[in-house]
């Protein structure tokens, strides 16, 4: 099916975007299991659907209800750029720039990264051209949220979490720099993990991590998941959260280093389901832990999958693999969705 979805992204590519009005989706990939526990969690005959492509590197999907039904929204980062999709009616641009709006050429990653909702249910995006986190305001245009840490500018947002208090949990490693690590323009000696709070303080938790990516939080919001994209130390870290909103000593969850190179992609986005089940993309596609860290099978989508996504019911994961925008059906609810 692989050939199929493959021939899809040649077609679609020298289309417009907004003729995807299909609902019969090709396939893509399989679901590689390790437990039978995780028939649970995925059916046996669940289908990884491709409801998207023809982008340059898609990544921060987010699930946004409306009136209409709800519609996912995800950043193609090399084009700057954020894209719509609705099911029934395809893919329509959102919003161009979405994470750099300088005048001068800003390396090949400018565009936004991370998208998330906040407690009134504004978008933010991790923005890495203008390295910041900003809110999408009621009239359409935008606040920055911060910027820097102590005057510092930050390397490049790349994701970030919603504690249930309104704080924003997020990570900042070097991949927006135009020469990474080794940027001019790089202000901070470390890739930390941050949090900004709704009046707008910014707080240094952690820089321990060499590159971290992926955040999310345990149902109960007592752990914080960081994933790590260092082809050197390809690993999760589970961090407990203290009654203040500090984070404990980082704790080892799962290492996939030896995956790094034999399979596409490395640790990136996660997600997190009612029961704590981690859905977290790596090497070789979205792996699928057990909250203690048990390794449950992986969906395979054969490409380099960033980031997935809850969406419709809060049972669909949606996925950004490469080029591709993917779904699979789950037995399973995202937290802090409803059944």
């Amino acid at each position: 099916m692989k050939t199929l979805a493959a021939l899809f992204a040649i077609v679609l590519s020298a289309a417009n975007l907004a003729a995807q009005d299909t609902t019969n989706f090709p396939l893509l990939g399989e679901v590689v299991r390790s437990s039978p526990a995780l028939d649970e969690l995925i059916a046996a005959d669940a289908k990884i659907e491709v409801i998207a492509s023809g982008f340059d590197w898609t990544e921060g999907p987010l699930w946004v209800p409306d009136d209409q039904g709800g519609k996912l929204l995800f950043s193609d980062i090399p084009k700057n750029s954020i894209y719509e999709w609705r099911y029934g009616k395809g893919v329509q641009l959102f919003m161009k720039p979405s994470g750099y709006t300088g005048v001068t050429d800003y390396g090949a990653e400018p565009g936004s990264n991370g998208l998330l909702l906040d407690k009134d249910g504004r978008l933010v995006c991790c923005e890495h051209g203008d390295r910041r986190l900003s809110v999408l305001t009621e009239g359409g245009g935008k606040r920055t949220l911060a910027d820097n840490y102590e005057g510092k500018r930050f390397n490049s947002p790349n994701d970030g979490a919603l504690k249930s208090n309104g704080d924003i949990y997020f990570t900042d490693p070097p991949y927006g720099l135009p020469e990474r690590e080794n940027d001019k323009r790089r202000e901070l000696d470390w890739f930390g993990v941050y949090r900004v709070t709704p009046d707008g303080k910014v707080t240094l938790l952690t820089k321990e991590m060499t590159r971290p990516n992926g955040i999310g939080f345990s149902p109960d919001e007592k752990t914080l998941y960081v994933a790590q994209s260092d082809s050197a130390a390809a690993i999760w870290k589970s961090f407990e959260v203290k009654d203040d909103g500090t984070l404990g000593p980082g704790k080892l969850f799962y290492d996939a280093t030896k995956n790094m190179g034999k399979l596409p992609g490395a640790p990136d986005g996660l997600e997190v389901d009612q029961a704590g089940n981690l859905f977290a993309t790596g090497p070789g596609g979205v792996y699928v832990f057990t909250p203690k860290g048990e390794l449950l099978g992986r969906i395979s989508t054969g490409e380099r999958t960033a980031n997935v996504a809850w969406g419709d019911d809060g049972g669909m994961l949606y996925m950004c693999a490469d080029n591709y925008i993917c779904r699979i059906q789950t037995k399973t609810h995202g937290a802090g969705w409803k059944k």
